[in-house]
């Protein structure tokens, strides 16, 4: 059947556009884009903006990137990532050396997104699958993300971002919030214990691509009555980090700056 009265143009620009990034183009300009795509300037600008008011890309100073909301056009971005793959086999190594739950996860404006999981038991009485969002300021891999955002673009995300009690020990204020993401900055790592949800301690580590930039995080998840907060330091980090260091080695150059 013949479909071209059918094709929508405008359509097949917007993808263009989206497909015009890859592993080796993950930062583009507007002239980039009207070259890669063949478009127009004026096209290709039309187009930016519309997948920025959207939510899809991201303007960053004169440089446009993709935003993992495109996972919602059929796990486009995984595709192009490629990082779950690449992690789920590791993670399945950490779970069954700690016999706890383990997720990965990328942020999307205020929330994180699970882009893996390899779960063991539920601890949660969240119901977590892939695509499930979480606000970054209570969760392990969240502050994580959250320490490798250039200053200017945090210094945003605290001046936007609402902070709200979800337990007793949940961080609620910017000053204590800013002085959390500085330590996990420092540290490399972080820990939550029962911030999220009474019972529930994580902790969590940066995926770091060949550029140094943070891209994902890794976590290990568990309940309190299993798992002290000097067990999940002493025996789950290091586990962790070895996990974290195998994943950005395999990896490499894939992971998106």
């Amino acid at each position: 059947m013949d479909t071209r009265a059918d094709h929508v143009r405008a359509l097949e620009r917007g993808l263009a556009v989206i497909n015009a990034f890859s592993a080796e183009h993950q930062r583009l300009t507007l002239s980039e884009v009207a070259r890669r795509t063949g478009l127009t300037r004026a096209t290709a600008r039309r187009l930016l903006h519309t997948l920025v008011n959207l939510g899809y890309v991201e303007q960053q100073n004169t440089s446009f990137v993709l935003l993992p909301k495109v996972l919602d056009l059929g796990y486009s971005y995984l595709s192009a990532l490629r990082l779950p793959d690449l992690a789920i086999p590791v993670m399945e190594e950490l779970v069954v050396s700690i016999r706890e739950s383990s997720s990965m996860a990328v942020l999307d404006g205020h929330d994180i997104v699970y882009v893996a999981r390899v779960p063991t038991t539920r601890i949660m009485t969240i119901a977590l699958a892939l695509g499930s969002r979480l606000p970054a300021y209570a969760t392990s891999m969240g502050r994580v993300l959250l320490s490798g955002l250039p200053r200017a673009d945090f210094d945003r995300y605290l001046s936007e971002v609402q902070l709200k009690p979800l337990t007793s020990r949940t961080v609620d204020t910017t000053s204590q919030l800013r002085e959390t993401i500085d330590e996990t900055r420092a540290k490399g790592w972080c820990l939550v214990d029962q911030e999220l949800e009474d019972g529930v301690r994580s902790i969590a580590a940066p995926i770091v691509n060949n550029h140094g930039r943070v891209v994902a995080a890794l976590n290990v998840s568990c309940h309190a009555s299993r798992s002290t907060v000097d067990q999940m330091i002493g025996d789950y980090l290091p586990k962790l980090l070895d996990a974290t260091a195998v994943i950005a080695k395999r990896a490499g150059s894939l992971v998106r700056t």
